[in-house]
């Protein structure tokens, strides 16, 4: 059934049958009755998890605002789609090991899925409001690439409703040169639900952003920024970072994963430090 459904979200991209209202709502509501389904043969996930599949579709809310081009409404599709395998793999409790805690209490996990290769789990508590650390991630993001080492630019490409983009990053060479530059275009879509906010994004492809010289274009997804007040303390806020990129090229799996998982801890760091930089400033 599913499939057939976002086949009807296409149909309705073509001129002729753009302004039907009716269509564009039985479409819809078919797409949010079957993430429903979805949510409920799926095992294992919390609470929290199943509270933001049921309500984040974003085919539903975007086919009422307004219509998208068939290019516009595949992009919608692809965040969806990140979003919902994200939330299924931090559902899965089972078969997370330890890859490093810090003394603040920082820890990084990780485990190896059959079709995504290696995950990392990063899980911090940030001494900011929600509001505060959303506003820096989402509403700031380029802005990424001042105060985190790791990036060295974020760029958006093209928004596409309230909730989706498309991304160009550039990743900063890591120390000794041990991993060469990369760059990446991403489909990103963001959901406010109650008190959980979420990020998620793939690797995409598009046409104005080709490969370029000096980079090699690594892909990431799916991937995923999970943000609620810590509980009892609504000043506090969990931080929960799905990690998942494939760096092509020629390096050893060991190099990658030492990597990935520093570079996920340094993260935690910097964004303390931004934070705090930015209140600051404010006050």
């Amino acid at each position: 059934m599913l499939p057939a459904t976002f086949k009807l979200c296409a149909a309705i991209s073509y001129r002729h049958l753009r302004n039907m209202t009716g269509l564009r709502r039985q479409a819809a509501v078919a797409i949010s009755q079957e993430l429903s389904k979805l949510a409920c043969r799926s095992t294992g996930p919390s609470t929290w998890i199943n509270q933001v599949r049921r309500r984040s579709s974003l085919l539903s809310s975007r086919l009422e605002e307004k219509p998208f081009s068939e290019m516009e409404m595949s992009y919608i599709k692809q965040g969806e789609e990140a979003l919902q395998k994200s939330l299924s793999i931090l559902g899965d409790q089972d078969g997370w090991k330890t890859e490093t805690v810090m003394g603040n209490g920082d820890k990084v996990l990780s485990k190896v899925l059959p079709d995504v290769g290696k995950v990392f789990r990063l899980e911090v508590v940030v001494d900011k409001p929600l509001d505060t650390v959303y506003t820096e991630l989402v509403d700031n993001m380029e802005q990424m690439g001042d105060w985190n080492p790791s990036v060295k630019e974020v760029k958006i490409l093209q928004k596409i409703g309230k909730d989706t983009v498309i991304t160009h990053e550039k990743a900063a060479t890591t120390p000794g040169n041990i991993v060469g530059p990369r760059d990446f275009v991403s489909v990103r879509c963001s959901k406010r639900r109650g008190s959980t906010c979420v990020l998620a994004g793939m690797a995409t492809k598009y046409g104005a952003m080709p490969e370029q010289e000096g980079f090699i274009r690594a892909e990431n997804g799916p991937t995923c920024m999970i943000l609620r007040p810590l509980a009892g303390s609504p000043s506090q806020t969990k931080l929960i970072w799905l990690l998942s990129i494939d760096l092509k090229g020629w390096l050893p799996k060991t190099i990658i994963n030492q990597v990935l998982s520093q570079t996920q801890v340094d993260f935690a760091n910097h964004l303390r430090e931004r934070l705090a930089q930015t209140v600051a400033v404010n006050c």
